[in-house]
């Protein structure tokens, strides 16, 4: 199988070509840009890069969240279009999973997004089999109210280094990492995870998963009163 593996989910910007979990191609880069602007060129330089076609693909993975609400919308789009054009498999993995794949332990791995004021995306996952499996599910939550749901040691991960001192002021016994290559999304841990994901059968279904709606919306929905609470992501 040959598989697309793309990520907007935050800064960077991940994308990988795969065969049978086999690397062809991967282009990164961790800098603060337009991915709107950047993320059809990486394709086509990891196509090119690869050696194939687009319609050699037979599967699309993309990061479907949490993170940035207008990166995420990007790389989901992006796929929604190419899984539909070229009449391939899409498949959507959590942004928060991807970060986790990046390190193999016994131990709990929980990674962290900053989502500001001292909550975080976060979720815990294990390694079980070979399988990276979700102990706790991704939310958004305080950080407090994270560390006290925590009772085994944990490797944290993503933004935990800007919450160090407060993991470290815990009963918790906690690695904390500073390394990007275990803090930053990897579009080949993506892929490999991509492969392992089940294909959706409604391409036009698949939306991001936000976990938290932005702040002009939580205001507007403070004087309208709703019976569908995805109206404003329809519109």
């Amino acid at each position: 199988m040959k598989l697309l593996a793309i990520d907007t989910s935050n800064q960077t910007l991940a994308v990988a070509v795969l065969e049978d979990e086999k690397v062809l191609a991967h282009f990164q880069l961790n800098r603060k840009m337009n991915h709107s602007l950047t993320l059809m060129p990486a394709i086509e330089s990891v196509m090119e890069a690869s050696g194939l076609k687009p319609t050699d693909l037979d599967r699309i993975v993309v990061a479907k969240g949490p993170g940035s609400y207008t990166g995420i919308r990007i790389a989901v789009t992006t796929a929604k279009t190419l899984a539909e054009t070229l009449k391939i498999e899409l498949t959507a993995v959590s942004s928060l999973a991807v970060i986790a794949g990046n390190i193999r332990t016994s131990k709990l791995i929980v990674p962290l997004m900053d989502a500001r004021r001292n909550n975080v995306y976060a979720g815990v996952y294990r390694w079980e089999n070979q399988q990276l499996v979700t102990e706790l599910a991704d939310q958004h939550i305080s950080l407090t109210n994270l560390l006290d749901q925590i009772k085994e040691p944990a490797w944290f991960i993503g933004d935990a280094s800007k919450f160090k001192e407060q993991i470290e002021s815990t009963q918790l016994t906690a690695l904390i990492s500073e390394a990007d290559e275990l803090n930053l999304p990897n579009g080949i841990v993506l892929g490999k995870l991509g492969f392992l994901a089940e294909p959706i059968e409604n391409v036009h279904a698949v939306v991001p998963e936000y976990l938290k709606r932005v702040e002009a919306e939580e205001k507007w929905l403070e004087t309208h009163q709703l019976e569908d609470e995805n109206y404003v992501e329809k519109i």
